[in-house]
């Protein structure tokens, strides 16, 4: 089985959304650099200076499923069925979402109402030998206490969005999760993208 690895944009506060899930200035570096690559899914195109570029095709080029809560997945509008890193998605829910499962019968998402476990679980299935990315604070965090991270990697924005906001991990339920030290460390504009392996 390939990593299970919790990713996400974080402010320097630790940040991934305000209150509201808009995001505010934490993807403006998506957008700053002379490098364009489109999305695999190709629905946009990211401009990022050549290091952050380097990182992102090794981070895209690793992926093999995604997993998410659902309240990701109502606010990106299930990604309308096709997700832009253009992988399968396994969504963790109390409830599938008929009608949007039956508007879209081809999208490669699958919906698991027995809990994270189980839902990386799924995902290690479908992914192989291949990443299996965490995204959404909720799942992050659950997988964290659950002990199912290999690698914690941010994209850390120079940003303060203060208190109010919604973090990454939030409470864990568990003791303090100790992290190693990190194993990448790319220097972008206006971002640094850093892997954490998780210790055991």
């Amino acid at each position: 089985m390939g990593k299970v690895v919790a990713q996400a944009i974080m402010s320097l506060d630790g940040y991934v959304a305000k209150q509201d899930n808009t995001i505010g200035r934490l993807f403006d570096w998506l957008q700053n650099g002379e490098v364009e690559l489109p999305t695999p899914a190709g629905d946009f195109a990211v401009h990022l200076t050549p290091p952050s570029a380097e990182h992102w095709r090794r981070w895209v080029s690793s992926l093999g499923a995604l997993v998410c809560g659902r309240t990701l997945f109502e606010v990106a509008e299930g990604w309308q069925g096709r997700h832009t890193l253009d992988v399968p998605v396994v969504v963790v829910t109390h409830r599938v979402p008929t009608d949007w499962v039956d508007a879209h019968p081809e999208a490669p998402f699958t919906f698991v109402t027995d809990g994270v476990a189980a839902a990386v679980a799924h995902a290690q299935t479908l992914a192989g030998d291949r990443v299996v990315a965490v995204t959404g604070g909720t799942i992050a965090r659950q997988c964290l206490d659950l002990g199912l991270l290999d690698e914690v990697a941010i994209d850390l924005v120079p940003v303060v969005m203060g208190e109010g906001n919604r973090p990454f991990f939030g409470k864990l339920s568990a003791d303090d999760v100790l992290l190693g030290n990190p194993s990448v460390c790319v220097q972008g504009d206006r971002v640094t993208h850093l892997v954490f392996p998780v210790v055991r």
